[in-house]
């Protein structure tokens, strides 16, 4: 009896042991497949393939400035993985005619549409670029500032939720708040600011729905304004919409605005609770103030769904590292639990927190009162 305990000891052991094996390995597939995601986004080769496919490995480098010979294997490994489909598979390499699925094309290349996904292949390598410096944080207990991330996790991020914004923040989201909606429409215009704009797609998708609001958006990253900035004026809304470099809580802003909006920052923030008490501020009587963040679970369970996984991942290598390269920090994360959030609206000053019924499957919409 005791050796089958054994051996059933050992069998379950390993069972675990070739799981874990397994997992990992088609996860550095997947990791590996992202990477030449985000090889034919920047490249342009996914675009090319999209206006002139199908096309041979020697036409894709003439249209894209590439070398035939990293064409020829970004596309052997595209149509390997599922990505690509290839015509004349038998036929010598440089003959061989490759082309985009129209599905795969919306997906990778239309900013538009709520499916694209290329943008996450953006994040993936910019949350991985500054990771010295996050080995670094580890022992030190400090931070990564987020301009060291660099342009790839800026652009994703503003990529990623630039689809949400278009289609359904001032379509949808803000519509299904009846007196919010009802004063962003009526007159005097209304004013709205945008706090952590980013690069001014939320800012910009407020000022197209409702035109006659004025939008201020803030933000402390200055790379991220001089985008928001170029954004608004391609958009042909630059009348309306300004974007700073400023602090919520500079005194001259208090008591200006019927709105204030806070889009998945919150959680990124060294002092939350300063943060929040801004936005208190920062509206008149009667005045909204919104604070959309990540869909987490109330509390804390292991294993995690994919969402945990997907926040938890973000939150490890990025969201906390920023939020702790201020000191002193309330090291929140991307994993800001709602009771957190009331938590800190209650230090802040707040009455309570009334969570919106608005379905996503990603955010979590709030409404802070008095």
């Amino acid at each position: 009896m005791a050796l089958d305990t054994a051996t059933a000891n050992d069998e379950g052991v390993a069972q675990q042991r070739d799981a874990l094996v397994e997992w990992m390995f088609g996860a550095a597939i997947g990791m590996m497949d992202i990477l030449t995601v985000y090889i034919g986004d920047r490249l342009g080769l996914y675009a090319a393939l999209a206006e002139s496919g199908p096309l041979t490995p020697v036409e894709l480098a003439d249209k894209t400035s590439t070398h035939e010979r990293y064409a020829r294997e970004w596309l052997e490994q595209q149509a390997s993985a599922g990505i690509l489909e290839v015509d004349g598979v038998d036929s010598p390499s440089e003959m061989r005619h490759y082309s985009l699925p129209t599905g795969h094309a919306e997906a990778l290349l239309d900013r538009d549409s709520l499916a694209y996904i290329a943008p996450i292949a953006l994040q993936m390598v910019g949350v991985a670029s500054p990771l010295p410096a996050l080995l670094e944080a580890f022992r030190t207990g400090g931070g990564v500032p987020y301009p060291e991330y660099g342009t790839d996790m800026r652009d994703g991020i503003a990529l990623a939720n630039r689809a949400l914004f278009v289609n359904l923040l001032g379509t949808q989201w803000l519509p299904s708040i009846p007196d919010v909606h009802e004063r962003l429409g009526a007159d005097p215009p209304a004013r709205v600011v945008d706090i952590g704009c980013g690069t001014g797609w939320s800012s910009i998708a407020i000022a197209r729905a409702y035109p006659k609001v004025r939008v201020d958006g803030l933000d402390l990253d200055e790379a991220s304004v001089a985008a928001a900035r170029a954004n608004a004026e391609s958009e042909g809304l630059g009348d309306r919409v300004s974007f700073q470099v400023r602090d919520a809580g500079d005194p001259d802003l208090a008591g200006r605005y019927d709105l204030a909006l806070a889009i998945e920052c919150i959680h990124d923030m060294a002092r939350p609770v300063e943060a929040l008490r801004a936005m208190r501020g920062l509206v008149g009587e009667g005045g909204t103030v919104l604070v959309v963040d990540e869909r987490v679970g109330e509390e804390f369970v292991a294993p995690g769904d994919d969402i945990e996984r997907l926040y938890y991942g973000f939150s490890l290598l990025h969201c906390l590292p920023v939020g702790m390269a201020e000191q002193p920090s309330a090291g929140t994360g991307t994993v800001m639990r709602p009771g957190t959030l009331r938590r800190y609206a209650l230090e802040a000053g707040f009455g309570g927190v009334e969570t919106l019924p608005i379905e996503h499957d990603l955010w979590r919409f709030y409404r802070l009162v008095e």
